[in-house]
């Protein structure tokens, strides 16, 4: 009989840690009454964030899935990274991390962009400063690769003063860019480091070859770096077929 009053004694006891337990949960005072927002908001509100991830919010204090808040906060556009907590009683508190974008991705009127982490994400250009920032192409998987040629050669046309405002891999595999002069560089196949000795090349060269005509780097057209021996140049007010009909190379 003791074993039998011991054993109800511990269901009884279950049952009110059990009905304790609902009943905290299921409390008002635990329902989530306000959501504290911190670190990097430049591009969002109170007004764009409530409409975004308000409605996605299930749950009380104890009941709600951060993970899934998290997800919500982070489809927000702009947002980055986001991270939840709980603040006891009834409030949560993300802190959020923006994209800051170095690039446009794709073609005109695409709002698409790659951020400093090199991830592609979508969001509304027209909050931005569109004309400070280059404009990349190439296939959505060669992201990494085409940021890392725009670092490559970035240094290279600093030393003209001449900055990139296109670079583009075409779906060829093929390199070209515009400049913020306006030219057109056709570079070809190749990696980093070939791309890279090859604009070297045609940049060390190219003011003592528009020298001789009397121009300077900020003349230049387009060039074509694609020969085995040389480069086309086309230069401002500058004539580059000869009379016997065949093109200057350098």
């Amino acid at each position: 009989m003791n074993l039998a009053a011991a054993g109800l004694m511990l269901v009884f006891a279950g049952l009110i840690l059990v009905g304790g337990a609902w009943w905290v949960l299921r409390h008002p005072a635990f329902a989530i009454e306000a959501i504290t927002v911190q670190g990097e908001v430049t591009r969002n509100n109170a007004v764009t964030l409530r409409a975004n991830v308000v409605p996605q919010l299930r749950g009380n204090f104890f009941t709600i899935d951060l993970n899934q808040t998290r997800k919500a906060f982070e489809a927000v556009p702009w947002v980055r990274a986001a991270v939840i907590h709980r603040d006891f009683p009834n409030q949560l508190r993300a802190e959020l991390l923006e994209h800051v974008p170095m690039a446009l991705w794709g073609e005109e009127g695409s709002n698409k962009m790659v951020n400093r982490q090199i991830q592609l994400f979508e969001a509304n250009i027209e909050d931005l400063e569109v004309d400070a920032l280059p404009r990349f192409k190439g296939p959505d998987d060669q992201v990494v690769v085409v940021v890392q040629m725009h670092r490559k050669l970035t240094p290279l046309f600093q030393r003209l003063d001449m900055g990139i405002e296109q670079l583009e891999l075409t779906p060829r595999g093929s390199w070209r860019l515009m400049t913020q002069t306006g030219a057109w560089l056709e570079l070809g196949r190749g990696n980093e480091e070939d791309i890279g000795a090859q604009v070297n090349t045609f940049l060390t060269t190219l003011t003592q070859v528009t020298a001789r005509y009397g121009r300077t780097a900020a003349s230049l057209v387009a060039a074509d770096l694609r020969h085995k021996d040389g480069y086309a140049l086309r230069l401002r007010g500058v004539s580059t077929v000869q009379p016997d009909g065949k093109k200057f190379f350098e």
